[in-house]
């Protein structure tokens, strides 16, 4: 990570801010992957409508599992959309509510979400959506956190800077 390497060499400390992750619930239905060539595989061989909402970037990972039909979500036109076949796109920004889930997935007959772990609660509607329907999430772990404290409250992080900030 550049940040670790920058702060190391500048002898500077470092901290960083996250959101906690997601930890699954009674009623998930989550296959945790560390790739998003483990997300494509975990589809399985069944033909299956998918739901991408793991961001625009890597789609070629399911272009070799064209046996299923993707619904990807997207902020912006992703790059390798192209190289999905049976495909549709949606380009909206989050947050999304429960309601608005609920209906998407029920009207595309999703049966499985694949997302990242990004923790928060601007797109965790789509967790909730998939339990209440009974959905398999594949879901993408975080990478390794890196070497530096890593908090998720906004005062532990202050509080950290106001201990780290160095005398008048």
């Amino acid at each position: 990570m550049n940040a670790v390497a920058a702060c190391r060499a500048a002898g500077a400390p470092l901290v960083v801010f996250t959101r906690p992750p997601w930890t699954r619930e009674p009623g998930d239905r989550w296959t945790e992957v560390q790739t998003i060539e483990e997300a494509a595989e975990a589809l399985g061989e069944t033909p299956r409508t998918a739901f991408l909402t793991q961001g625009r970037l890597k789609l070629a990972a399911f272009a070799r599992a064209p046996q299923h039909r993707y619904v990807v979500r997207a902020i912006d036109r992703p790059a390798e959309i192209e190289l999905l076949g049976k495909c549709k796109l949606i380009l909206a920004r989050g947050p999304f509510s429960l309601a608005d889930e609920l209906e998407l997935m029920k009207r595309e007959r999703i049966d499985a979400l694949v997302t990242k772990n990004s923790g928060g609660r601007a797109t965790y509607a789509k967790i909730e959506a998939a339990r209440a329907l009974k959905i398999e999430v594949v879901i993408l772990r975080r990478p390794p956190a890196p070497e530096a404290e890593t908090l998720d409250d906004l005062d532990a992080v202050m509080a950290w800077i106001a201990s780290h900030r160095p005398p008048p």
